[in-house]
Order: structure tokens, then sequence, then C-alpha cells
């Protein structure tokens, strides 16, 4: 009983808990940069020279500079029939390869209709003739597509 009655009579003792910090003043978020085009020249010329090596016509780059995420610049070319497209294709993802890029992923190659090669910055769109023009890409991209619509009114 004793050590019942010793803590009955013994007070609580409760720790405070230390007085809380106030929280430090926010600092603002940094601004985002201007987006310009990153891409690397030199692969720039590399694609050119592989298309035009490999005698694809219609060549047109089109810079995407901060209008899009996916890549900084797409290339669009054409091939004169289904195996010619999928030959540029492959050529320029070897070419690409060698030339220490790494390994390129294509698409598209099988079909030879539209073969797409992803050089990272870069995309690389190979058509035949009739599929260029029904998809237009560079329409899409171009920004002078409100004059082209007017134009065609």
């Amino acid at each position: 009983m004793r050590k019942t009655a010793a803590k009955a009579g013994a007070k609580k003792h409760i720790a405070k808990k230390p007085a809380a910090k106030k929280p430090a003043a926010k600092k603002s978020a940094p601004r985002p940069k201007k987006i310009v085009s990153a891409y690397d020249p030199a692969l720039l010329k590399r694609i050119l020279e592989s298309l035009d090596d490999d005698k694809a016509e219609q060549i047109v780059t089109i810079d995407l500079g901060d209008r899009s995420s996916l890549c900084d610049a797409i290339v669009v070319a054409s091939g004169r029939s289904s195996r010619h497209v999928a030959s540029i294709a492959e050529h320029l993802a070897r070419r690409l390869k060698d030339a220490g890029y790494g390994t390129r992923p294509m698409n598209g190659t099988a079909q030879g209709d539209w073969a797409l090669v992803d050089a990272g910055d870069v995309i690389v769109h190979v058509f035949r003739p009739e599929v260029r023009a029904y998809y237009d890409l560079e329409g899409m991209w171009s920004v002078e597509e409100p004059a082209r619509a007017r134009a065609a009114r």
C-alpha cells in the first residue's frame, strides 16, 4: 500500500513541448528560362547529309523551338517508293549509331509508307509522296498556317 499512496500523492511531471519555430520565409520559385533550340547542329547536319546521300527528295527542316517539348526540330523528307523510304530510314539510323549517337528507334520501316527515326532532339519523318501530302506535317507545324487557310477559301 505504501507504493500506491506514494504514487497518489506525487505530482505528475509533464514535459513541456518546445515552442514551435516560425516557418522560414518562402523563397519564390525561379522563373523558367525561355527555351531556345538546344539541338546539336552537328546532329542536324549529319541527318541532312545522310538524307541527301540516299537521294531523299523535298527535304524540309521545321524548327519547333519552344512550341513542343517532344523535340526541337522535325525533318520531313520523301522517298520514291516504299523500299526507298525504308532504306533511307535504316541507313540514317545506322549512320547515327556509327557516329556515336547510339541505337536510334525506328518505326514504319516494314510497311514503307511512313518511316520515323527518333534521333533524340530531332525527329525524322520519311514519307512516300502520296502519304506525305495526305498527312501534311509541314502544314500542321507551320507558323503561316492561318495564311494558308485563308488562301484556300
